[in-house]
């Protein structure tokens, strides 16, 4: 999967992001709305990309995938369609390096994941999943066109979530068009 927006390139992941997934998976806001996922080092990056992102798009041919700032290429976070063993649905997700926030990015990369997902995809519904007190996150979903739908009873940290959608009508939503 690589998709190009106006300002962004969204490609698969590879190890040689190890970095970047290094400083993401340690940052303040990660760790209190997504948790730790014990990446302490460029080796404990590279297995969590080689497990993770990269074997779900292996596997599903869709998944987390790096999101590079199109004018200068540095990589800024990452956005894509995963299948968590929790959830019914094909969720959308994201999270991007602290100077990146603020910026429109998310927004965009998950409009144009979203767009993929309901059109390329043929997906007929995606979800997003965020922390009940993770109302950043909440913005940009709802900016990029789901509708709150229910609160799940509890994370993996014992907080409640909260479940957004979108569904295909036929035609993609404008709102997700990147």
């Amino acid at each position: 999967m690589k998709l190009q927006t106006k300002r962004l390139a969204i490609r698969p992941f590879s190890e040689d992001d190890a970095g970047m997934i290094l400083e993401l998976v340690n940052d303040g806001e990660w760790l209190r709305f997504i948790g730790d996922k014990n990446v302490h080092s460029l080796d404990d990056a590279r297995r969590y990309l080689r497990e993770g992102p990269i074997a779900m798009v292996a596997r599903l041919g869709h998944g987390l995938c790096c999101v590079d700032r199109a004018s200068d290429g540095a990589s800024i976070g990452m956005c894509g369609l995963l299948k968590r063993d929790s959830l019914d649905d094909v969720d959308l997700g994201f999270a991007f390096l602290p100077a990146a926030r603020g910026q429109g990015y998310a927004r965009e990369a998950a409009a144009a994941c979203l767009a993929h997902g309901l059109g390329a995809l043929g997906l007929r519904r995606i979800v997003a999943i965020t922390d009940i007190d993770n109302h950043a996150s909440a913005r940009v979903i709802e900016r990029a066109g789901l509708r709150f739908e229910r609160q799940l009873p509890t994370g993996a940290d014992g907080k409640a979530l909260r479940l957004f959608a979108i569904e295909a009508g036929g035609a993609i939503p404008a709102t997700v068009k990147a």
